[in-house]
């Protein structure tokens, strides 16, 4: 199967086609906040490379969040406009989930069964948006904003290995000094890590067990409200 995937959560912006859960083509821009004007020249680009080899697209998928609210809505609202317009389904991918598919992409150790990934979103401060995933990517909490303490994970056991990786564990390194850590440095979610989860999404949705997200109605998963702050221009209320 061939899809789209778009992966705007950050201040990088990434589209890649995914076939049969490979990457087939892929754009990165690492250059700020311009997602808007970027993306729809990396998705023109893409599809068109599509259109040369004639093979059709069967959905597209979008990262769902949590992470910058202009970012995320940029993304969906890209995504639900392609899906309306060529009647595609439409998947979100949790974001935590992403950054750990980044984060066994890039180990070069073979990993144990009981080895915990940990996906972590730089939310302002010593705040981060985390959950916890096993090495099969599958989710074993609620995605949640945590405050990094001295104590935060003390709940595993001194033998269990946990990797941290995303814009948000760097600022795990010095207040979490436990021996079973590891901080992995420069992961980032990218839609190339998207490609094998959205396969699998899919087949689950042609199979009838999962379901696509409403077209119409779909939000992203901000996990805290947007709160917008009195302007400090001057003239402006």
């Amino acid at each position: 199967m061939t899809i789209l995937n778009l992966e705007t959560h950050s201040d990088i912006c990434s589209a890649a086609i995914g076939i049969d859960g490979k990457v087939w083509a892929s754009r990165t821009s690492e250059k700020g906040a311009n997602h808007a004007s970027v993306l729809p020249v990396f998705i023109e680009s893409l599809l068109a490379e599509l259109r040369q080899e004639g093979k059709p697209l069967d959905a597209v998928a979008v990262s769902g969040g949590p992470g910058s609210y202009t970012g995320l809505r940029i993304g969906v609202s890209t995504a639900k406009g392609i899906c309306y317009g060529s009647a595609l389904p439409l998947i979100a991918i949790d974001t935590t989930q992403i950054i750990a598919s980044s984060i066994l992409r890039h180990l070069t150790e073979p990993l144990d069964n009981q080895t915990l990934l940990c996906p972590m979103i730089d939310a302002r401060r010593m705040e981060v948006y985390t959950a916890t995933y096993n090495t099969r990517l599958e989710r074993l909490n609620e995605i949640e904003a945590l405050v990094v303490e001295s104590d935060s994970y003390h709940q595993y056991p001194a033998t269990q290995r946990l990797i941290f990786g995303g814009d948000g564990a760097d600022k795990c390194k010095e207040v979490i000094t436990r021996d079973n850590i590891l901080v992995l440095e420069g992961i980032r979610a990218n839609a190339e890590d998207m490609c094998a989860l959205a396969e699998q999404r899919l087949k689950a949705i042609n199979e009838g067990k999962a379901r696509s997200e409403d077209v119409a109605y779909y939000t992203p998963f901000y996990l805290k409200e947007f709160i917008a702050a009195p302007s400090h221009v001057k003239g402006l209320k």
